[in-house]
């Protein structure tokens, strides 16, 4: 049990975030990762679209033999974790209760902010999340469209990125956030344009650590973790796969010979 690969999906290219936190957490365990490239982006999808492709890539990592399943994706994490949960085999993590985990830990004055997708921010699983752990929590949401295709585009530099983010920003900027949940894994790429528009004061929680970190308790627990040897990771995209090796590289710490089509409809 402890030889077999841990399961990682997103909508494309965002979920890539988390997988390299999982390769320095947990170095000697196996990864395979499923890029959703056909039918990016997951967030502007109604909650039956997004469930329907969230089961299809998890019965697809279940067939790989995975011994757990991470969900990188928040709108699917937000939608579609409790059937993943109910109608997999394979134990499921999603990303949104490590992250509002690490939010609550960091904030001093209890007013957080949300930036998500569309289907994350009118779920309100993050205000559920945070609410639970910090009742008097004050919490504002924004959604930001633009930011996955400037991600998926490789336009995190480009003029257009901080004149984006400045629109999505104001109303944060206006509100007495001293924290700021990056609720989509695209988000983490366009971490540097994000803190130069709200400053150094405000903190900006990334997730994927707290979810390596979850998953490595998770593993040790139920004594699956694999402790020897090098892992090795497994790239699987369901459209376009030259495309997603190009882009991948920029992200991936790890470098990635191929990456396997696997069109999931």
């Amino acid at each position: 049990m402890t030889k077999k690969a841990i399961g990682v999906f997103d909508s494309g290219l965002g979920g890539l975030t988390i997988l390299n936190a999982l390769r320095r957490t947990l170095p000697h365990e196996n990864l395979i990762y499923f890029g959703d490239t056909a039918n990016v982006p997951y967030g502007s999808k109604s909650k039956e679209a997004v469930t329907r492709l969230s089961l299809a890539i998890g019965r697809f990592l279940q067939e790989q033999n995975v011994k757990l399943i991470v969900v990188a994706c928040n709108t699917a994490s937000a939608q579609a974790l409790g059937e993943l949960k109910k109608r997999l085999a394979v134990p499921v993590m999603g990303v949104i209760e490590p992250g509002a985990t690490k939010a609550v830990g960091v904030t001093k004055n209890g007013h957080i902010a949300v930036l998500g997708t569309e289907g994350t921010v009118n779920s309100k699983a993050y205000p559920k999340a945070l609410l639970k752990k910090l009742p008097n929590a004050h919490i504002i949401q924004q959604a930001c469209p633009l930011f996955v295709p400037l991600v998926e585009e490789n336009w995190t530099n480009k003029p257009a990125a901080e004149l984006i983010a400045r629109e999505y920003l104001l109303p944060i900027q206006q509100s007495r956030a001293d924290t700021v949940i990056l609720g989509c894994t695209h988000y983490p790429v366009l971490k540097e344009v994000l803190a130069r528009i709200l400053g150094a004061q405000v903190n900006l929680v990334d997730s994927a650590d707290t979810l390596a970190e979850a998953a490595q308790v998770f593993l040790r627990k139920h004594h699956l973790a694999q402790t020897t040897g090098k892992g090795r990771i497994t790239v699987y995209a369901s459209d376009a796969p030259q495309r997603f090796k190009r882009l991948a590289q920029i992200l991936l710490a790890d470098k990635i010979s191929t990456v396997h089509l696997k069109k999931l409809l």
